[in-house]
């Protein structure tokens, strides 16, 4: 059956439905990690998030403190930062990066025979900001990460790790896990930048009114 529901209140109930199913598989989501495995959950029609997504303690209170006090945000797709809204974080002086793309970076990579997820990496600690970073692509890029904290170069802020795929992708994940660095990472396969945009708009979302 069809079900008539004005396109200003699509989202209202597509997170009521998404309520009801939690309920009928008998899935309990903490208060405070709540919003994000819900918004996950909307935007990808897919209830393992519920069991997967991992919060260091805190996650969501210090994430959400990191925006008010400015943090940027850096991601490894194009996608990923079209998919975040910049204006709600912009509210806050904050701004989205993604250096993939640019021309310098791969020139950068292929010389000194990097990934440009690696060099990505090395330009985002350079900002000299307080930087979240939402990874949904590159498992590379949090291989990296780790490499610089462990090497005492730099210590992220934040890290959201949901990259998606099979190659180093499930063991590029385990580096945070339970580590000190605060995280929320999905264990397993699973992700892409559609999930670490909609990870850092729930949190946007969290702190006022949209």
């Amino acid at each position: 059956m069809i079900e008539f529901v004005k396109p200003e209140e699509i989202e209202a109930r597509s997170f009521e439905i998404i309520s009801q199913e939690l309920e009928t598989q008998k899935i309990c989501l903490a208060a405070e990690n709540k919003d994000v495995i819900m918004r996950v959950i909307h935007t990808t029609a897919d209830f393992d998030f519920a069991r997967t997504l991992k919060f260091s303690p805190d996650a969501v209170a210090r994430a959400r403190a990191l925006i008010q006090e400015g943090a940027h945000i850096v991601t490894d797709t194009n996608m990923a930062k079209a998919g975040i809204n910049k204006r709600k974080l912009e509210a806050f002086g904050g701004q989205v990066h993604c250096f993939m793309a640019d021309e310098d970076v791969a020139t950068e990579a292929k010389e000194r025979g990097l990934t440009r997820a690696a060099v990505s990496m090395e330009r985002a600690a350079a900002l000299g900001k307080k930087v979240i970073f939402a990874l949904g692509n590159a498992p590379t890029a949090l291989i990296s990460l780790h490499e610089m904290i462990k090497c005492d170069i730099y210590r992220p802020d934040f890290v959201i790790g949901v990259p998606v795929g099979f190659v180093n992708v499930v063991a590029a994940k385990e580096l945070f896990l339970g580590g000190d660095v605060p995280y929320i990472i999905n264990q397993g396969r699973k992700g892409g930048s559609t999930v670490a945009a909609a990870i850092c708009n729930a949190l946007l979302y969290g702190i006022g009114v949209r």
